[in-house]
């Protein structure tokens, strides 16, 4: 687990830690350090821990100006125990709704396992983000987690889309396909 790093092309055009109006500003990395863990598994130091026990993430960018954000997530999305959605609302999105941001994209690739509870969190959230036009959408979940997260119906609130090639485009040309997947959906 420790040599699965955060996607670090983008960090010429935005880095969470020196973002003021980002909730993870001022936060300080090694590249040498390691001290998270996950499943007493050493993780990689330039995750992000969030709040939750088996979830971290990445804020790889985001566009105040057309209010998206694209966030990568790594560990075991745990709704059962740990309410991982709860705590994503309170410590994460939130936080960026106050500053405008009602579109997030959450890149899911390593997320290892997917576990349900309730879908009042994700109900909520998507009603919050409607009145501003937004919306949520988790990419390239692997397939065993998807298959979880589609059986508890969160698809109702939250979409799962493929984009293989994300790593090779620029982030305003993420936002601008997704968006365009997003507005065909609600005509």
């Amino acid at each position: 687990m420790q040599n699965i790093e955060p996607y670090y092309n983008w960090r010429h055009l935005y880095t969470a830690e020196d973002d003021v109006l980002s909730p993870f500003y001022g936060r300080e990395y090694s590249e040498f350090e390691y001290s998270q863990t996950l499943y007493n598994y050493y993780i990689h130091p330039q995750w992000d821990d969030f709040g939750s026990r088996t979830l971290f993430m990445k804020i790889l960018f985001v566009d105040y100006e057309q209010h998206y954000a694209i966030l990568e997530l790594m560990g075991e999305w745990n709704d059962a125990i740990e309410n991982d959605i709860m705590i994503i609302r309170r410590n994460i999105s939130d936080d960026l709704a106050v500053k405008n941001i009602s579109k997030f994209i959450f890149i899911a690739e390593n997320v290892f396992n997917f576990h349900s509870s309730d879908d009042s969190y994700y109900e909520d959230w998507k009603d919050r983000l409607q009145d501003d036009d937004g919306w949520v959408v988790i990419l390239n979940m692997p397939e065993q987690s998807a298959y979880e997260f589609k059986r508890a119906r969160l698809t109702n609130y939250v979409e799962l889309l493929e984009l293989p090639q994300w790593r090779t485009l620029k982030p305003d040309l993420i936002f601008s396909i997704i968006d365009g997947e997003q507005q065909k959906r609600l005509e």
